[in-house]
């Protein structure tokens, strides 16, 4: 999808503020419209934010930003600042986070982004266009770098803030609700995304003076075009899942059809408009032909598809170079849908009863430069298995309860030992002591938590390998066909079936560079350095998590190894710093707002505080047993699971918290909502009440005690927040970001 669509971009927004608090500098001697001189803005002791705009315009012009724009942004940077212009600095941090995004930058862009929020809060520009304005692009930034969460919250904050400074018809609204489907979409909340995008369009066919020729009505259908493509795949799927004595759900062929007639509507309806309005050379017409090519694909006309994504790489390499994630996602699934007409005539000559052209699939989302889109599906999933029409067979359904008791983490070695090892030392024999393998990443398998409920989706065999730059370079291609071509099904598993979530650019198993494979999870292709502690503070530690589980079948540079190992190697000033914060957080919901709460009678406020409490009791078990022994604690899904068996080793600090956590939890029905005070009747929460804070209290006890056993306090205090400054006396750093207020 295009993530500024419609009209002016967030960037262009702040040009106005910036401009009316800037200073004005002297005429500089060299034009800095002239493309040759823009690389280096004249330093003066102030800023011509025009001047800088105008600059950057030039690079683009010029078709040379991917190379020089970097180094001129930089630039710009350090002379706003010695100018002290605040304004105009934080023009540039947004025009930066636009570049950076564009170009795949991802970890170069989460410290602009910090940076620019940081400054805005400085700034004080709350409630105002220009905030609203970062937000947006902060929020873009975490969701191309798949920080989900953070990027949720940033456009929830830029949505509560457009409503009070936009009207509802101005198209910077549409923008908005374009961003936000976006998110959802690549979250799997494709019905919402729909509604997002309808809701945009309705702005801008509103607003638009000839909605015939407008290139934001023209991005916001392909938009819509993609989404209905990927709930046509979903609806296709749960057509395939479903029992026959399910008829009553609602997924039916006539669905599936009448979504992918609806995406190929909005397709031809977005190049009528480029047509319309003579826009065929803009940089959002490969956009819009990608979009195009996938809805084509999607109905089994493989040779339109094939033409139209050509077409949309020679647009992307004109205006945005070959060396983005834009051009290589877009030559995969260009790669793909040839691969796929290749397997279909194929199948066609060998069979004549093969109709898997027209079974509706799904390849990777085409979308603008500026955003992690995936590459395509297998072309299994444009076979008459997987068709929404066909019906397995008895013979060929494996249920559950026939298949061996055996850890996903098991499965992938066993696949590798047999197949993946012998054919690795057949056909790439002068790499055989270069190439690693393992399992690691998302998935239940990964953390040893899956059991027989765990393999209804992404399950089945498989495994990682993982190859440095210059191998990748030379045989990753290569590789990755070689893999795809061994048995899909072992040990009476497979072949895989993996969700949206887990295709293309996020797929889970397969050959990967190295960097490449941990930026996919961590945003960053190797842990960052010490001296960098936001850097780390941006990473979940659900996300570190999943960056070191699982295990490594082989790795003979130890290169994955360094790598996996860099990222539990968390720098201790940053561990005392999350430690000091879960303090606070321990003691402000467990300690002080329960039973506030609870005296309210505000039963939901309640339960959310002992959530609260929970979660971060948790964390700060990890945390104290150091993650380079006891790991990060992952999402909540496994969060207790990974508790129980920490608290299970022998040299596990405050082994006992589980047990008492989940007394809490299971009290917290009753002493939330159980008792007469809740209105409910009965005889009152009042004892499951006092249990909880008494068990609240006894843990809060035992952090203490424990905090002094390691030196991290000489206090006796057990209200948690007033630890936090012992604690914090013991990291080095005065960077403030390691600091409480």
């Amino acid at each position: 999808m295009d993530d500024n669509a419609q009209g002016q971009t967030p960037e262009e927004l702040l040009r106005a503020f910036s401009k009316a608090h800037s200073s004005v500098s002297e005429e500089p001697e060299n034009d800095a419209s002239d493309p040759n001189n823009a690389a280096a803005p004249a330093t003066n002791t102030t800023f011509d934010t025009d001047e800088f705009l105008k600059g950057l315009d030039a690079l683009f012009d010029a078709h040379v930003a991917r190379d020089k724009a970097e180094p001129y942004l930089k630039q710009a940077m350090a002379d706003a600042e010695n100018a002290g212009d605040d304004a105009g600095l934080l023009t540039v941090l947004n025009e930066t986070m636009g570049f950076y995004r564009s170009h795949g930058k991802h970890k170069d862009n989460q410290w602009v982004i910090q940076r620019a929020l940081e400054l805005g809060l400085k700034m004080g520009i709350e409630g105002t266009e220009a905030w609203t304005t970062t937000l947006i692009n902060a929020a873009t930034g975490m969701r191309a770098a798949k920080q989900y969460d953070q990027a949720a919250d940033l456009y929830q904050q830029a949505l509560a803030t457009a409503k009070k400074t936009l009207k509802p018809t101005d198209r910077r609204m549409a923008a908005l609700h374009n961003n936000i489907s976006m998110l959802y979409s690549e979250t799997g909340k494709l019905e919402a995304a729909q509604r997002e995008l309808e809701t945009a369009l309705s702005i801008l066919e509103a607003s638009s003076t000839n909605p015939q020729t407008d290139i934001d009505v023209a991005s916001t259908h392909t938009n819509l075009a993609l989404v209905l493509l990927q709930r046509a795949s979903e609806a296709a799927k749960n057509k395939q899942n479903r029992q026959a004595q399910d008829s009553g759900n609602s997924d039916s062929p006539e669905t599936v059809d009448s979504l992918l007639d609806q995406a190929m509507k909005h397709s031809l309806k977005t190049l009528e408009i480029y047509r319309n309005g003579h826009l065929e050379h803009s940089a959002h017409f490969a956009s819009a032909l990608a979009g195009y090519a996938q809805t084509c694909f999607a109905a089994g006309l493989f040779d339109k598809s094939i033409d139209s994504y050509r077409q949309a790489l020679k647009v992307i390499k004109e205006c945005y170079g070959t060396d983005t994630d834009y051009y290589r996602i877009t030559a995969g699934n260009l790669a793909q849908v040839e691969e796929t007409a290749r397997a279909a005539k194929e199948a066609a000559g060998n069979s004549k009863t093969s109709e898997s052209d027209n079974n509706p699939t799904q390849i990777g989302n085409t979308e603008e430069a500026d955003n992690n889109a995936t590459s395509p599906a297998p072309p299994e999933h444009c076979k008459n298995d997987v068709s929404p029409t066909s019906d397995h067979s008895e013979a060929n359904h494996i249920t559950l309860e026939t298949k061996p008791a055996i850890s996903g983490l098991k499965l992938a070695r066993a696949y590798w030992e047999q197949y993946g090892k012998p054919m690795i030392a057949e056909k790439y024999p002068e790499y055989q002591g270069r190439i690693a393998a393992g399992l690691v990443g998302h998935g239940s398998e990964c953390y040893g938590f899956d059991d027989r409920y765990s393999q209804d989706h992404d399950f089945g065999p498989g495994f990682c390998l993982w190859l440095t730059d210059e191998d990748y370079d030379a045989i990753g291609e290569h590789l990755q066909a070689d893999y795809e071509a061994l048995p899909q099904e072992f040990m009476g598993f497979g072949p895989r079936q993996s969700t949206a979530r887990a295709q293309g650019g996020s797929r889970r198993t397969g050959v990967f560079r190295i960097g490449d494979f941990f930026a996919g999870i961590t945003g960053y292709p190797a842990a960052p350095s010490n001296d960098k502690p936001h850097e780390w503070l941006l990473l979940d530690e659900s996300t570190l998590a999943a960056a070191t589980n699982g295990e490594i079948f082989a790795d003979p540079l130890g290169a994955v190894s360094k790598t996996r190992q860099g990222f539990k190697m968390m720098p201790d000033d940053v561990r005392l710093s999350l430690i000091s914060r879960r303090l606070g957080m321990i003691a402000q919901a467990g300690q002080y707002n329960l039973p506030r709460m609870l005296k309210r009678g505000d039963g939901a406020a309640a339960w959310l505080s002992i959530r609260e409490f929970t979660t971060n009791v948790c964390s700060f078990v990890f945390l104290l047993n150091e993650p380079i022994r006891a790991g990060y604690m992952p999402y909540y899904k496994w969060q207790f699971a990974a508790l129980r068996r920490l608290s299970g080793r022998m040299s596990t600090v405050l082994p006992d918290v589980c047990e008492q956590l989940e007394t809490v939890l299971r009290l917290s029905s009753a002493a939330c909502f159980g008792g007469s005070g809740f209105g409910e009747g009965g005889k009152g929460s009042a004892p499951a009440q006092k249990q909880i804070q008494d068990t609240i209290e006894h843990i809060c006890a035992e952090i203490v005690a424990e905090l002094k056993a390691e030196g991290l306090t000489n206090s006796d205090e057990e209200f948690l927040e007033w630890q936090r400054p012992y604690v914090e006396a013991h990291i080095g750093s005065d960077n403030p970001v390691l600091h409480s207020l």
